[in-house]
């Protein structure tokens, strides 16, 4: 399921009596991997989304100029520091090729920080809020706030992009 920046506009009315959007367990939603025509400008996008647990979030490589990686930050993965829960599994996809994909399945409840390994200096970062509708918002790592959305938007709107 993709929802673009478009149809959200033209929704716009009907989000005060509509919760904010979601992927529900069990449902798929695309995360493209994207950049300009020059190989610049990378960002994940959407940059923040909110799933409930047992969703499965794909990342596709919609740059025709780069390959890009979905990486979590956890320190199995070149020393990053933990910005998953503890208890969840990292991943790192490897490189995408332009139009290949990559999936997780989210189980844990919480926040998972996560970078692109060619492109995290250019700012290529994004993050997943892993919660159910009704419970309280998860708690993110401390330290880099800058570079993430915050939570509380991701909660209250389902998904920020950029």
């Amino acid at each position: 399921m993709i929802v673009s920046r478009r149809a959200v506009l033209r929704i716009g009315g009907l989000a005060l009596a509509v919760p904010a959007w979601s992927a529900f367990a069990g449902e798929t939603v695309e995360i493209h991997m994207v950049g300009d025509a020059h190989g610049g400008a990378v960002r994940f996008a959407p940059r923040g989304l909110r799933v409930e647990p047992v969703a499965t979030v794909v990342w596709r490589n919609a740059d025709t100029g780069n390959a890009h990686t979905s990486t979590a930050f956890h320190p199995g993965n070149m020393d990053h520091p933990l910005r998953i829960p503890a208890d969840a599994k990292p991943w790192n996809s490897d490189y995408l090729l332009p139009g290949e994909t990559f999936s997780v399945t989210f189980t844990v409840p919480g926040v998972y920080d996560y970078f692109c390994i060619p492109h995290e200096r250019a700012g290529m970062v994004g993050r997943i809020v892993v919660a159910s509708p009704g419970i309280p918002p998860p708690i993110a790592a401390k330290g880099m706030e800058d570079m993430f959305p915050p939570v509380k938007e991701i909660m209250t709107l389902g998904m920020v992009d950029p």
